[in-house]
């Protein structure tokens, strides 16, 4: 099994509570958009030992907030998750790298509306759509940039 990241491609340094006990994530800005991956782990797999959908879910749940919080060029704050749909095309196998890209539908005054793709070593695995909740940044509180959660890109 491949242990391997795909070039470009730097940890995400958010690692904490739920996401330390499910990652690693890497990122990638590539094109005008934010390409999230992982790589499918033992500890990620249901008994067929393919990846859980519960973990396909989580990830939707990062790669879309995230790229439409990049894409849309504000800054807001925590962005929590008002809508979450998936969509499981294929299955993710053990040691299969999971990469998805994600793009701004629409941004309002109060919402974020993403949606977007992933693939398991290149086949299509899953779509995903999502709506996040805008909350207005802390005075005090780190902006998210690149640099800030992936360490220089």
């Amino acid at each position: 099994m491949s242990s391997e990241i795909p070039a470009g491609f730097r940890p995400l340094m958010l690692n904490m509570g739920f996401l330390e006990k499910n990652g690693p994530l890497y990122g990638r800005w590539q094109d005008g958009k934010l390409h999230l991956g992982f790589r499918v782990e033992l500890r990620h797999c249901n008994p067929g030992n393919v990846a859980h959908g519960g973990m396909l879910a989580t990830f939707a749940d990062m790669q879309l907030p995230m790229a439409a919080r990049f894409q849309s060029q504000i800054d807001p704050g925590f962005l929590p998750t008002v809508n979450l749909a998936c969509d499981f095309l294929a299955p993710a196998p053990l040691g299969a790298w999971v990469e998805g890209e994600g793009e701004l539908v629409r941004a309002t005054r109060n919402l974020l509306f993403a949606q977007g793709t992933a693939t398991a070593d290149g086949v299509p695995c899953l779509r995903m759509n999502g709506i996040f909740k805008i909350a207005r940044r802390e005075s005090g509180d780190e902006p998210f940039t690149l640099d800030r959660l992936f360490g220089g890109q």
